[in-house]
């Protein structure tokens, strides 16, 4: 079975018990998993994939927690290192009426941010994936753990997916953030990026310019996603689009990383997936993506939310 290696950034959300008010008023919290590339690969193995977690972990309780939390959900952590220089990043969120959110980060540094190129081994293979994000590609030595990551996936003939989730609070500016994705945008074979990204990253206002602008180096595949309005599938050939899945929204923490795990999952599970992907499978792994979405906003916290292959297929 291919493996969904995703890469980057495990940290402890402390979720709001109180919704529809600013973070400064919020009285309790509860504490939660989270982290994009931990969330995307429990997303994996939930629904039945092979998925492992590349990535530093402070040597302490919320350490702990995560390894344990991504175990339970059946995410290989054996990649996944403990390290006493550094405490587990920490996450404050506030939840809006609507369901979105704003956040308080606590890393500076965090143990993610010291993973550094030595501690990166040959374990791809042919088929595997890699996934990662833009949050552990600041200027810290996990920087260069993820370029190393990168080319030795790319030279095992493995699948590279980029999400870059853009987080400004965590940058020093903003143009060192936009600049580094588009320093990582050419080597990436897929590409990830919501409605709320796009100007930022590209610069351009007018969307089908910006998304042709994405098609750089070893981009094949543009996935855009809309929130409620569903997403589109990009190549150089066809484009594909489906419509969001209408649900009571909750929390909408994870709901961007269970849809790029369910789309890394379907990938994973086609023997012939390339680039000459027809826009018929497009549309249906789009569907599922969203719907493996949709389900997660309907509940609290991002791995705990993320759906079973059974409950999105009966969704």
């Amino acid at each position: 079975m291919p493996t969904v290696f995703t890469m980057g950034e495990a940290l402890i959300d402390f979720i709001p018990h109180q919704i529809g008010v600013e973070l400064k008023e919020v009285e309790s919290f509860r504490k939660a998993a989270g982290g994009a590339p931990a969330n995307v690969a429990c997303a994996v193995s939930r629904l039945g994939g092979g998925s492992a977690f590349i990535g530093k972990l402070g040597a302490d309780a919320f350490g702990d927690f995560l390894i344990a939390t991504m175990q339970n959900a059946g995410v290989d952590t054996s990649r996944v290192i403990q390290t006493k220089e550094a405490n587990t990043a920490l996450a404050f969120v506030s939840l809006k009426a609507d369901g979105n959110r704003d956040f308080s980060f606590y890393r500076s540094p965090s143990a993610d941010m010291l993973l550094n190129e030595n501690e990166i081994g040959a374990w791809f293979n042919e088929r595997d994936i890699l996934h990662f994000c833009s949050v552990d590609l600041i200027e810290a030595p996990v920087k260069y753990a993820h370029l190393k990551a990168i080319f030795l996936a790319k030279e095992a003939g493995a699948f590279i997916s980029f999400d870059p989730n853009v987080r400004l609070p965590l940058w020093n500016d903003a143009e060192s953030c936009r600049q580094t994705i588009l320093e990582f945008l050419p080597l990436s074979h897929m590409i990830k990026i919501s409605d709320e990204e796009l100007e930022f990253i590209t610069g351009i206002q007018d969307e089908d310019k910006a998304i042709a602008s994405l098609f750089v180096g070893d981009v094949q595949h543009i996935i855009y996603t809309r929130g409620a309005k569903g997403a589109v599938w990009y190549t150089r050939s066809f484009e594909v689009s489906e419509p969001g899945v209408k649900v009571d929204v909750i929390d909408t923490t994870g709901a961007g990383d269970a849809f790029i795990g369910a789309l890394l999952y379907q990938i994973s599970e086609m023997h012939d997936f390339d680039e000459s992907i027809k826009p018929e499978a497009a549309s249906r792994m789009l569907a599922f993506a969203n719907k493996a979405a949709a389900i997660t906003t309907t509940r609290t916290g991002a791995i705990p939310g993320l759906p079973t292959l059974k409950e999105v297929e009966s969704g």
